[in-house]
């Protein structure tokens, strides 16, 4: 039996891979526990490894700081990739004001911990760690971590603060989500969305009345409103066609536009009466609307097309097709000429089936081809962001230059590559489940680590420390911003409930309470509000986690 005591004992890279895989399968064997509906999910690789390291199992440091090293890395950069589309979009609109309020949320979190540990004395890089867990943000609990490494002062209570406070962190935000709706919110109050799969586009058909636009083009058209719109199908003397920039407009055609909602008011005017039937509902098969047009969709898989705009391809003119609608990352955008494309963008695409074919052709359509992640830039990517991450920034006020460290600098990174990578001809795409799993490894590395590294003195802080304390600050730092923003959202802001639930739930970087509100709450609005916040309430948590450290240590 020596040989078993040896290979879990003595610090070797198999022992070291051994340790850290056990913890890892054991955490997520837990995660499938589900209690009341609540389950902590990849959090419980976290707690195995604190279970791991109480009972005495360690691998050697150099080691244990290379995995959760590379695990929080990995994790944020693929964090960055996906969230990196849609960050600069998320400020745009009615999507600005969601992210003024997740920012108070977070700025009202930051500004009780600080209060907390001024009136309790507790140290600031405790009070991180306890910040850190009441909101369920492992990177900023990371990003703490190193910039207390660069102070050279030990991360380890950090982590157990972290450790103690993040169960209540999970459940915390659900609790609220709880009383909020039986004390303030009325049945009636809860907004109930279309479920379809069109969150950013609206389809409506208008009758030609408006004897300013007879005769006009559609390129003319588009040029009198600042509107942004698409025509997909024209009704004229009962024959129903795909127009092109060049047709004119007569009186009474009828034309099917994909817009936005709020914009229908605007081409009302301007078409000149809007049609009452719903195109919004799930239930429509566009393929039977009229017998000559099929309605299909064709995935963009060329490389050489990643990064060029909608317009530059001229589709519609040369196949005599239109495109009406693009889905990228779960999101429809409206296909406007400037619309830059990216490797997985899926076009729906109007015309006849012949056609339709030959511009699948030209597109790719070949979703095998997206299947394999372009692995050059993932690691381009990790080297270009730790050297973003080691670029010293000076603040007013703070001693130390402020570093984005190996949590902001990957993400900041992550999310430029995300968002611009394709104008450069760099491919940066992955599948979803490709992406889901790199960040699922990263994850699982950096929490078993974390885990590992914190567990030999988790029981006697928790017995005999401060363990106790922490928890009651904890639960403190996640209710009360929560249900304050809660107030003003639903009060001051006028969200409905399921967008105010979502927006929180974006703040805190829980999606366990996601998970929650999507299952109790009618309509997609909590995924699209939490989308929305997510990107911003992220990098700004990992950045004020550095901030605290180096200006109050």
């Amino acid at each position: 039996m020596e040989w078993i005591q040896s290979i879990l004992f003595e610090h070797t890279a198999v022992q070291a891979v051994i340790v850290i895989s056990v913890i890892i399968a054991i955490g997520l064997g837990l995660a499938k526990i589900h209690i009341y509906g609540i389950s902590l999910g990849v959090t419980w690789v976290f707690f195995a490894g604190i279970l791991a390291g109480s009972l005495g199992f360690s691998i050697d440091p150099g080691m244990l700081n290379f995995a959760e090293s590379f695990g929080l890395i990995l994790f944020i950069y693929e964090l960055g990739l996906k969230v990196g589309p849609g960050f600069f979009s998320s400020f745009r609109q009615g999507g600005l004001s969601l992210n003024m309020l997740g920012l108070a949320t977070v700025l009202m979190g930051t500004v009780t911990a600080m209060a907390l540990g001024w009136i309790f004395n507790v140290p600031m890089s405790d009070m991180t760690g306890i910040l850190s867990g009441a909101t369920t943000n492992t990177p900023a609990l990371g990003a703490a971590q190193q910039a207390l490494k660069q102070l050279g002062i030990s991360a380890n209570d950090a982590a157990l603060s972290c450790a103690v406070t993040y169960p209540f962190g999970v459940i915390g935000v659900i609790i609220a989500i709880i009383l909020v709706r039986k004390i303030m919110v009325k049945p009636s109050d809860i907004a109930l969305t279309d479920d379809s799969e069109d969150h950013n586009t609206f389809i409506a058909t208008f009758k030609i009345k408006n004897p300013a636009v007879f005769g006009k083009s559609i390129k003319d058209l588009a040029h009198i409103t600042p509107v942004k719109f698409v025509i997909s199908r024209l009704w004229r003397d009962g024959n129903v066609g795909v127009p092109t920039s060049e047709t004119g407009i007569c009186k009474d055609d009828r034309v099917m536009v994909i817009t936005r909602e709020n914009d229908l008011e605007v081409l009302t005017v301007l078409f000149g009466e809007l049609e009452s039937r719903d195109w919004n509902t799930g239930d429509i098969d566009w393929n039977k609307i009229d017998s000559s047009l099929t309605s299909r969709k064709v995935v963009i898989s060329k490389p050489e097309l990643n990064g060029k705009k909608l317009g530059s391809l001229r589709l519609r003119n040369t196949y005599g097709i239109n495109i009406t609608r693009i889905s990228r990352s779960g999101v429809t955008l409206l296909a406007t000429p400037s619309l830059i494309l990216q490797l997985g963008d899926r076009l729906t695409v109007v015309g006849k089936e012949s056609q339709i074919d030959k511009v699948a052709q030209a597109v790719g359509n070949t979703a095998l081809k997206l299947k394999d992640p372009n692995l050059a830039v993932i690691f381009v990517g990790i080297v270009l962001g730790l050297l973003v991450g080691s670029i010293p920034i000076a603040i007013p006020g703070i001693s130390v230059p402020v570093k984005l460290g190996l949590a902001g600098g990957p993400i900041v990174v992550g999310i430029l590559m995300g968002k611009f990578g394709p104008r450069f001809q760099m491919v940066t795409y992955t599948t979803r489940s490709a992406n889901l799993m790199l960040r699922g490894i990263g994850l699982s590395l950096f929490l078993a680590c974390l885990g590992l590294d914190s567990g030999t003195n988790f029981v006697e802080t928790i017995m005999n420390g401060d363990g106790m304390k922490w928890v009651g600050l904890g639960i403190i730092v996640t209710l009360i911003p929560v249900l304050i923003m809660f107030v003003i959202s639903l009060r001051c802001a006028k969200l409905d409930f399921g967008t105010a639930s979502g927006m929180l739930c974006g703040a805190m970087a829980n999606p366990m309470a996601l998970n929650y509100a999507n299952e109790t709450i009618p309509g997609d609005n909590p995924s699209v509000a939490y989308a929305t916040v997510y990107p911003i309430a992220m990098f700004s948590r990992v950045v004020i986690a550095q901030i605290l450290i180096l200006a109050f240590m």
